[in-house]
């Protein structure tokens, strides 16, 4: 990566890093707390992909190499759901888990919007951009899918105890765990998707890379030893 894509690569983890705080911050400045706000898949992810964009903006200021794309793959992938979720399906009146949206004070929204909206498009950005292209495979999408797996059954299990459901469409109490069972089989289904859908791209970038004009394939390394022509080439004066 040249000095130019490190330093604004930086910039962007850097602003991941100050967005997802200021999101955690100024939502907790509102009724809930920051213990209240953990248990929702939402915080999560925020402190995953602030976590990750501070490791690899430090990477990248000491000209390291990226971290695995496997990684950042899960990382990005679990804040997209985030975002997409809210928007699609939380906060959507067309949807049947529609949440009610209160009215929050200025700051409680800004970190609303900070957690569900600027982080999510900043880390598909920093993915799109500096994740190095074409390692991720197609098996990489069902493995993603163990976070948000386990998030479901500590979900269900702190349910049990508190009688309280961080989502609708995983509420026990309301849906029974048949119906949690069928919800969750169909949001599993739908991230497998999304999985897919960035695998799809990153061999879709790493093809346009690879044939982008002016960029010549690595010279090949001859083999040791003399070429098969040196006898060919060799002078009368050289044979003696």
């Amino acid at each position: 990566m040249s000095l130019r894509r490190r330093r604004v690569a930086v910039a962007l983890r850097l602003a991941i890093v100050i967005s997802v705080l200021a999101g955690i911050v100024l939502t907790a400045l509102g009724p809930a707390t920051v213990t209240g706000l953990l248990p929702y898949f939402t915080i999560q992810s925020n402190v995953a992909v602030g976590l990750f964009a501070a490791h690899a903006g430090w990477r990248a200021w000491r000209a390291r190499p990226e971290p695995p794309s496997a990684l950042k793959g899960a990382v990005t992938l679990y804040i997209t759901i985030t975002g997409v979720v809210y928007h699609l399906v939380l906060a959507n009146p067309a949807s049947p888990f529609a949440m009610p949206q209160p009215d929050r004070a200025l700051g409680e929204a800004l970190g609303n919007q900070f957690l569900h909206t600027v982080v999510p498009l900043l880390a598909i950005a920093d993915w799109a951009l500096f994740d190095q292209r074409g390692r991720l495979r197609l098996r990489y999408a069902a493995w993603w899918l163990a976070f948000p797996l386990a998030y479901l059954g500590f979900a269900l299990v702190r349910g049990l105890l508190v009688h309280r459901y961080p989502y609708p469409f995983i509420d026990a109490g309301q849906l029974g765990y048949a119906g949690v069972s069928v919800s969750a089989a169909f949001f599993a289904f739908a991230f497998w998707l999304l999985g897919l859908l960035f695998v799809g791209v990153d061999r879709g970038l790493s093809r346009r890379v690879a044939a982008r004009p002016g960029e010549a394939p690595a010279p090949a390394v001859p083999a040791p030893g003399p070429a098969p022509d040196d006898a060919a080439t060799e002078t009368p004066a050289a044979r003696r």
